[in-house]
């Protein structure tokens, strides 16, 4: 990076504006299992019209650029760029408007999940996407995540109605907006959604909310053998429940939760949380058949969490499996897959994974949104290892191909960063040179996340 441009930014962000080593070590990855890159720098804009400058300067000093928010992403979407800057959004946090009677409101990218619904906590609607970590809602946005409540409220292409978009020259668009539908033009929204920083940096979200349900209640049920787990979360979708939640936690998964987030009364064994949301008659309706259909794969009695306050315990274990994990080794990593096929092909999938894990002698907790076909196995390795490494590789190898081979996909919910594409040429090797023509014609200069997605050269 020039003088010149490092002196043009000094002078829009003053102290916004840091090289020092020790910030840019704070901004040089996400969770991800890559080696921290520093960027030269990393900026701090406040507004719309800064990260407008801040873009078409680099952009005409072909400068690459880095947007972060919290950091949560798994598949190295926020490693740095040694020959570019990181524009951290953190900055940009405010809820902009609510508008209860029409079930919408405005953030700036970086209004994470939790203080969103905090600032709606009076209001009688909730923001229903939760992947997990409390991520931003523009980092969301980027990589179309999803999360626990999926099956019900959808993802976050099923959220989203419009955007601000501050593209790589600089101009600020629009798209979509308030209304509930719209056949004006092409469907711009979709296209920024799941771009993960490559096409232009989104710093506004236009979301849907949904109306608090009158009567909440959650429960575990536990079994003996993962596939028959599994099975019922298969049933319960098959029959059409509209049940709100439905995660799964593996034998090893549970030992980890039950050890690390305190959970009482379960044994570690093959579990489902469940959550209902309806009306007292709806959800009575609901459980009765949920039950059923435990009952008949062997699963144990409901244990209850019918307060906010054992919901909350409950969930936050199942919240924090990633971290749970990671604890098991100091200084350790935590490799993340992520596949997601047809409810159909779920059981067979979990437990082919099962059945391979143990045959490379990894340790594999496992976690799934079973109700949308989403599961996760998540293997801890000390990186300086490399053979424990290679056998993870291997493993997640064979996995994608069984995705694949099963019309799924693969990424369910965290995108594609550097980790997977190699695995994107293998779904939608078609698709690639249309996706890199779009690209060149928004980012000539290649400065959006360069080598994120796919090499464009």
């Amino acid at each position: 990076m020039n003088l010149n441009l490092q002196n043009q930014l000094k002078k829009i962000l003053n102290d916004r504006f840091s090289q020092s080593e020790s910030t840019r070590a704070n901004y040089a990855r996400g969770e991800d299992t890559y080696d921290p890159v520093l960027s030269e720098a990393v900026v701090f804009p406040e507004t719309n019209e800064e990260v407008s400058l801040i873009l078409k300067l680099c952009n005409e000093n072909k400068v690459p650029v880095v947007p972060f928010g919290t950091g949560t992403s798994l598949e190295g979407h926020a490693v740095g760029n040694d020959k570019g800057i990181t524009i951290s959004l953190e900055k940009m946090n405010k809820v902009l408007v609510v508008n209860t009677e029409d079930f919408d409101c405005r953030v700036q990218a970086c209004v994470t999940r939790e203080q969103l619904n905090e600032y709606l906590r009076e209001d009688g609607v909730f923001f229903p996407i939760d992947p997990g970590a409390n991520a931003a809602i523009g980092g969301m946005a980027s990589t179309s995540a999803s999360g626990t409540m999926a099956v019900k409220y959808g993802t976050m292409k099923s959220v989203i109605t419009g955007l601000t978009v501050i593209l790589p020259n600089g101009d600020i668009i629009n798209t979509g907006g308030r209304a509930k539908k719209t056949s004006a033009g092409y469907n711009l929204t979709n296209l920024f959604i799941g771009s993960e920083g490559t096409l232009g940096i989104i710093t506004e979200i236009q979301l849907r909310l949904s109306p608090i349900p009158e009567n909440i209640i959650s429960a575990i049920c536990q079994f003996k053998e993962l596939e028959n787990a599994v099975k019922t979360a298969q049933e319960v979708i098959q029959y059409g429940i509209p049940i709100a939640r439905i995660e799964m936690l593996n034998k090893d998964q549970m030992d980890i939760s039950i050890n690390y987030s305190k959970l009482e009364d379960v044994k570690p064994l093959p579990t489902l949380f469940f959550e209902f949301h309806g009306d007292e008659i709806s959800n009575k309706e609901q459980i009765k058949i949920v039950d059923e259909l435990s009952k008949n794969n062997g699963g144990s009695d409901f244990k209850w969490a019918d307060t906010l306050e054992k919901r909350n315990k409950m969930w936050r274990a199942r919240w924090d499996a990633w971290y749970s994990v990671k604890a098991l080794i100091n200084n350790g990593r935590v490799y993340t897959t992520d596949i997601c096929v047809p409810i159909s092909k779920i059981t067979e999938c979990v437990k082919f994974a099962e059945t391979e894990v143990k045959k490379l002698g990894l340790r594999g907790p496992m976690v799934g949104h079973l109700g949308d076909g989403n599961f996760h196995v998540m293997l801890p390795y000390d990186p300086s290892k490399k053979e424990a490494y290679e056998k993870i590789k291997k493993f997640n190898d064979i996995l994608i191909k069984k995705s694949l081979e099963s019309d799924g996909t693969i990424t369910g919910e965290h995108g594609i960063g550097l980790h997977k594409k190699k695995y994107l040429l293998e779904q939608h090797a078609d698709n690639l040179p249309l996706m890199k023509s779009i690209k060149r014609t928004i980012d000539p200069n290649n400065i959006m996340n360069p080598g994120k997605i796919f090499d464009l050269n």
